[in-house]
């Protein structure tokens, strides 16, 4: 046995289905004890794919995704996707390799101090010094991923506590002086190599996982319940928010539902939150949030923070009696004291507010019928925008033809500023957990890996990835994995040759363009090239019939891109967030 044997039997006492890799030496061991084990390794020709894929799982499952990365350039790799994860609270486990314990700091290959590196992007950071060490790390390691506030774990496995131990006693061996040579100097060094290699093996055949806890979570106090369903009993224009956070206990969605639709409140959702209600819910809103903030008597945040998303809480009525719910975490306190704060996860405490809550609040329905009004009319206004012609396709229409496509199983992956904001609009999930955005660090590049995990999550289903074209060149590479993996994922870019959301208020306010065009890039060609099947749309007429193409593609096992060539719109201007 040696230590990628024992992170392997660690997995599988977690429940984890699929390790993301790209591989490197220094963690060898763990991709091949894994496959042995019966997790699936899937091999990613990007490193922060491999994160951004493990993000994904954990949303989707709530068991914490797996990644491992070669040491150095391989764990550097990973920061922008484990610093996404970590502003979405998603619980991860990241596995990186590492030089010899022996010959750290000695300029041995990819040897550079990791620990400090990766500590403020994670919950924890943990290392293995000696092969026993392997076992109690990351059991540790799984439960600070997700007790409280969900995030993502560094590990550090160095090489030497992977390998076979009479593979590591060779290497040492290799390295060292010749053992009969004499003098006191070898003999003391010989002496401290042999301690060493002892110190690395001893005990590790008594390492043997444990059974995984049950993490606890906050479930808010009984009297915190008395004051909100007063405030609900008396409010006559109550508001609430439900965001990713309230998506953590990934089995209890469906009583969540329930939970929102007998406290009877107009809701918006947003996040991972998306797709929670069906899409004709009588309570669900999706546009004119604002203005709903501004009128509201009672507003309630359930995992939503106060950041620059809801103008870090500016355009909440003042007088508003205002609920937060969330599991901890400073930034949901950030910029405007709450009424009522609720340390406490937001499915659980709506769930319970549900029971207790007063049914039925007639004084309400006229405010829930001049929201929905409000919601009517954007959407009205969309349609009219959306026929809007053009030398090319209008994204609004694109957007339009992609949300009436949609089958009812379908999962969405966003990747992309403009369009993607476009069709945050309009695209509509219709299941829960359906919905995967890089939240509020705004990445690109994390749209194939989330396709990825999401596709092994539910290969049934039917995946998308929404590009903009500014982001797609980050990850196109990944459809190499598509193919080799047999995972059938359809991807729509939205093409305007340009990085439009910064453009449209760089030409604006500083009138120049520079840095922000692009070209009318032949994307669905590298897909083929990868192994894929491509189509190249240009004229509203044909993009209904090419969607469809692309679906049945995708049905006879192909990833797909589909590369829309897209006009501008002033849909979204003025959409600069700060």
């Amino acid at each position: 046995m040696n230590g990628g044997d024992l992170i392997a039997q660690v997995l599988v006492k977690h429940g984890v289905r699929f390790l993301f890799t790209l591989c490197g030496g220094h963690i060898s061991p763990i991709l091949v004890s894994a496959k042995r084990s019966g997790t699936r390794v899937v091999d990613v020709r990007h490193e922060a794919t491999a994160v951004f894929a493990a993000d994904a799982v954990a949303r989707l499952t709530g068991i914490p995704g797996v990644a491992a990365v070669t040491a150095g350039p391989g764990v550097t790799n990973t920061v922008t996707a484990v610093k996404t994860a970590q502003l979405a609270q998603s619980p991860l486990i990241l596995l990186g390799g590492a030089a010899a314990t022996i010959l750290k700091g000695r300029g041995a290959l990819q040897d550079i101090k990791q620990l400090p590196l990766m500590r403020p992007h994670v919950k924890w950071v943990g290392q293995a010094a000696r092969v026993r060490d392997l076992v109690p790390t990351l059991e540790r390691a799984f439960l600070v991923a997700q007790r409280g506030v969900p995030g993502p774990v560094f590990v550090e496995c160095p090489v030497d506590v992977l390998y076979d131990e009479k593979i590591v006693r060779e290497w040492y061996r290799l390295g060292t002086p010749d053992p009969e040579a004499r003098g006191f100097l070898m003999r003391l060094r010989n002496w401290y190599v042999g301690r060493h290699l002892n110190r690395l093996f001893t005990g590790a055949q008594h390492s043997v996982p444990e059974e995984p806890p049950t993490p606890e979570f906050p479930e808010g106090s009984k009297r915190s319940v008395q004051r909100v369903v007063a405030w609900l009993e008396r409010a006559e224009r109550p508001v609430m928010l439900v965001g990713s956070q309230a998506m953590l206990r990934q089995r209890e969605v469906q009583k969540l539902a329930e939970a929102i639709g007998d406290l009877d409140v107009p809701v918006f959702l947003s996040g991972m939150a998306r797709g929670l209600l069906p899409r004709q819910h009588p309570l669900l809103l999706r546009h004119a949030r604002r203005q709903a903030l501004r009128d509201a008597d009672l507003v309630i945040l359930a995992g939503v923070p106060l950041d620059f998303r809801l103008e870090y809480g500016n355009h909440i009525n003042r007088k508003a009696v205002l609920v937060s719910v969330t599991r901890g975490g400073a930034e949901f306190r950030n910029n405007r004291r709450p009424t009522l704060d609720v340390d406490a996860d937001p499915a659980t405490y709506l769930v319970r507010l549900a029971v207790v809550a007063p049914a039925g609040r007639d004084k309400q329905s006229e405010w829930t019928e001049r929201l929905r009004a409000r919601d009517q009319e954007r959407d009205g206004e969309i349609e009219r925008l959306a026929r809007v012609a053009g030398k090319y396709i209008n994204p609004l229409l694109l957007c339009r033809a992609v949300d009436r496509l949609l089958e009812d199983d379908a999962i969405l992956a966003l990747d992309g500023g403009d369009f993607v904001g476009t069709a945050s609009y309009i695209v509509s999930p219709r299941r829960p957990l359906s919905w995967i955005d890089p939240g509020v660090f705004g990445t690109l590049g994390a749209g194939a890996g989330f396709a990825l995990g999401a596709k092994l999550c539910r290969p049934e289903s039917e995946v998308w990835i929404l590009y903009g074209d500014g982001s797609a060149a980050y990850s196109l590479a990944e459809f190499d994995t598509f193919v080799r993996h047999g995972l059938p994922v359809i991807a729509v870019v939205g093409n305007d040759a340009c990085w439009t959301q910064i453009a449209r208020g760089q030409r604006e306010m500083l009138e120049d363009d520079v840095g922000t065009v692009l070209r009318h890039s032949d994307y669905h060609r590298v897909a083929e090239g990868y192994g894929g099947k491509g189509f190249r749309i240009q004229h509203p007429d044909a993009v209904e019939d090419v969607l469809r193409q692309a679906k049945a593609e995708a049905r006879r096992g192909a990833p797909v891109l589909v590369n829309a060539l897209i006009g501008t719109s002033e849909f979204r201007s003025g959409s600069i967030s700060m």
